[in-house]
């Protein structure tokens, strides 16, 4: 009996390697855990001596041993990838609030994934969720460092090197396109790297799905460092603009989101492809390089310069699974297989269902009720809605308005 019982406990923990089969519940590998950082803000995870952190052992628990010595090697970055995670959850869920599937999330104490059992299938959902959340922390990582939270980096001054931008009229007077490089630029190649450092680490590319894994994540960090865009400020006397000082900013995060649900629209199904993996034994191996010793890290991070074509590409290839498909780019979303059905509840996927979400009669598209609804019919209701109105401003500091109500048509799926 007991023999059985230990055969059985081994065949679970050997058809949970991912390794034979990329779809099996383990194959997405052992780097998501962190995304649970973000209900950091949530009162039974603060920590009760903030004086050494803002957040508890619950809250960090969910860090590898690799993410949280970076965590302590980077003083006030945590608070950054907590806002990033935070920022990723309400970018997903906004791009997705009139889909079937609304990029739901859980109390990360009751279960081990934030994102629920969704991302135990290698499909274009989990494909967005790994990329939206990697590009978060770029995003958020590469503000903080110009904002002065994190003290193991600052503005990037890199550009002030570069010759600036000066011409003169046939008078001999300054152009008004003249500008120099000045402020103080987001400094993305701290985030990106760092980024690689803390996002990647768990997944080491021996099985497809870790390989589908790390590749949407560089492909979310990508979708950051090209949204870099210059902002200049103008000098002069009387509000002319004689000289500007320009430095590089990043965008608002939902320019990001915008450009990775297009990416997700147009992902792309892979299969491995021969010519850059090989296999030894039932292990696939990739040829992502060889593991930097801690030192070699740290100067990665700090280093001015950044080689993107070495450094950050893992080196291998996906084959499209439709032959007559081109092999997808860096920047392109990946998955392995279709999309579950989200049209019912799924306790084993954690899928909500669509019963009893709110459509649009009127709509042809995805929110509209045909398609969110999956056929079944929907419900009209006239709902009272109360909602402030008439507001006016009181001296001294006080705001009083009115109380209008009024009755809205709801619509919702059987």
């Amino acid at each position: 009996m007991k023999i059985s019982v230990m055969f059985l406990c081994l065949l679970q923990l050997t058809s949970c390697t991912g390794d034979r089969d990329p779809k099996a519940k383990g194959g997405r590998g052992k780097g998501s855990m962190w995304w649970g950082i973000a209900k950091a803000d949530e009162p039974n995870n603060l920590s009760p001596h903030p004086g050494i952190t803002r957040f508890g052992p619950s809250a960090l628990e969910t860090l590898r041993k690799k993410q949280q010595k970076l965590v302590r090697e980077n003083p006030g970055v945590l608070n950054a990838i907590a806002k990033g995670a935070m920022q990723a959850i309400s970018e997903c869920q906004h791009q997705f609030r009139n889909r079937r599937w609304n990029c739901s999330t859980k109390n990360f104490l009751r279960g081990k994934n934030l994102f629920g059992k969704i991302v135990d299938k290698g499909c274009r959902e989990t494909a967005f969720i790994y990329a939206i959340t990697s590009a978060a922390v770029t995003h958020a990582v590469a503000r903080a460092c110009s904002e002065g939270t994190i003290e193991t980096c600052n503005c990037d001054f890199n550009h002030h090197r570069r010759k600036a931008r000066f011409t003169t009229t046939n008078s001999g007077v300054p152009s008004m396109n003249d500008w120099e490089w000045g402020g103080c630029s987001d400094n993305i190649e701290f985030g990106f790297k760092f980024g690689r450092e803390f996002v990647d680490a768990g997944e080491r590319g021996r099985s497809l799905r870790e390989k589908m894994n790390l590749h949407n994540n560089d492909a979310g960090r990508l979708h950051v460092q090209s949204q870099m865009r210059q902002e200049c400020k103008c000098h002069g006397m009387s509000g002319s603009c004689t000289v500007k000082t320009c430095w590089m900013r990043l965008p608002p995060f939902r320019a990001i989101g915008d450009q990775l649900k297009d990416r997700f629209d147009g992902a792309s199904r892979v299969m491995a492809s021969n010519s850059a993996i090989t296999r030894t034994g039932n292990e696939a191996r990739s040829k992502r390089p060889k593991k930097e010793s801690p030192n070699a890290l740290q100067n990665s991070i700090h280093s001015p310069r950044m080689n993107h074509a070495k450094k950050f590409k893992y080196g291998f290839q996906f084959k499209p699974f439709n032959s007559e498909h081109k092999p997808p780019g860096s920047e392109d979303l990946v998955y392995l297989e279709t999309s579950p059905g989200f049209c019912e509840k799924n306790p084993k996927l954690g899928i909500l269902g669509t019963h009893g979400r709110q459509c649009n009669d009127t709509s042809l598209g995805v929110d509209g009720c045909d398609l969110m609804c999956c056929g079944r019919g929907y419900r009209t209701q006239e709902v009272p809605v109360a909602e402030r109105c008439n507001c006016t401003f009181k001296w001294c500091c006080e705001v009083k308005c009115d109380v209008c109500r009024s009755t809205k048509i709801v619509h919702t799926c059987l």
